[in-house]
């Protein structure tokens, strides 16, 4: 569906879009003939997005920066406002997200704002945006930017990791009902691998050699994406597509075989985990 929607034409609103991943898409998006609506927090870096994508796109090209907190359901509401106001929507990309640290046990607040931001900012741009695009009754497609820690959920992060997993669980659905309802519209779930991002660069100041840049993410996604793909599982210079398949399909053995949970890191499967995972 994405071929169609560029082909006609119209805009593409991205959350989270003032860095990393979300500002290499607007990027992509404006080179590609598409109007562009910037959305994450007010502030420098969110205008500097926008002024870089407006050299992009060139003259006379629609391209909005709208300060947004995708968590207020109401501040979405307002930019779904201001972008049908701007034109027709042709992709919703719903980037935006945090990694705030948690515990099983420990760090309540975070484990909120990272579902309200993560999950429930999801939620709050496709109500805002997909029924006004269902009614447009034209080629478009939403996407939504999950983790591979919302697949495997390694240990470290379990708020972190169940806000993804619900995003992949409400994109899914999303997909579904979006066919059931006879929409021109498709729905992605965009999993980058280890991308260089604005996040990571606050903990390491040099790029490493595995990760990939959020422009290499992203055209990798946007080429699966025009390709039809649903899952869009992006590798990086250290892990490869093999690699991510054995990773998902040990994670759902534990429930088939009935392993302890996280087997992976487990010291009694650990060793097993290894062999599966240099197998052909």
């Amino acid at each position: 569906m994405y071929n169609e929607a560029v082909k006609q034409g119209g805009l593409a609103v991205v959350t989270g879009s003032a860095s990393g991943v979300g500002l290499a898409a607007a990027m992509r998006f404006a080179q590609a003939g598409l109007g562009v609506v910037l959305a994450d927090l007010a502030g420098d870096a969110l205008e500097s997005a926008a002024a870089q994508v407006r050299k992009a796109a060139g003259d006379g090209a629609t391209v909005l920066a709208v300060p947004t907190d995708v968590s207020d359901a109401d501040a979405v509401a307002d930019l779904a406002d201001q972008s049908f106001a701007a034109g027709e929507v042709a992709v919703l990309m719903n980037n935006a997200g945090i990694g705030m640290p948690t515990g099983s046990w420990e760090k309540a607040d975070n484990w909120r704002r990272n579902i309200e931001v993560n999950l429930f900012g999801v939620m709050n741009g496709i109500h805002a945006f997909v029924p006004r695009m269902i009614a447009a009754n034209r080629p478009a497609v939403v996407v939504s930017t999950g983790s591979k820690q919302g697949i495997t959920t390694p240990p470290g992060n379990p708020g972190y990791n169940v806000s993804k997993a619900g995003v992949k669980v409400m994109t899914e659905m999303l997909a579904h009902d979006l066919v059931q309802a006879g929409a021109p519209i498709s729905a992605h779930l965009f999993v980058p691998g280890f991308t260089y991002t604005g996040m990571i660069q606050r903990f390491m100041p040099e790029k490493p050699a595995a990760a990939w840049t959020s422009e290499e993410a992203i055209d990798y996604f946007i080429a699966r994406m025009a390709a039809g793909d649903f899952y869009i599982l992006c590798p990086d210079n250290d892990v490869s597509s093999e690699i991510d398949h054995k990773r998902i399909a040990w994670a759902l053995g534990d429930i088939l075989e009935n392993r302890p949970p996280l087997s992976r890191w487990h010291p009694d499967f650990a060793d097993a985990f290894a062999a599966f995972e240099k197998t052909d």
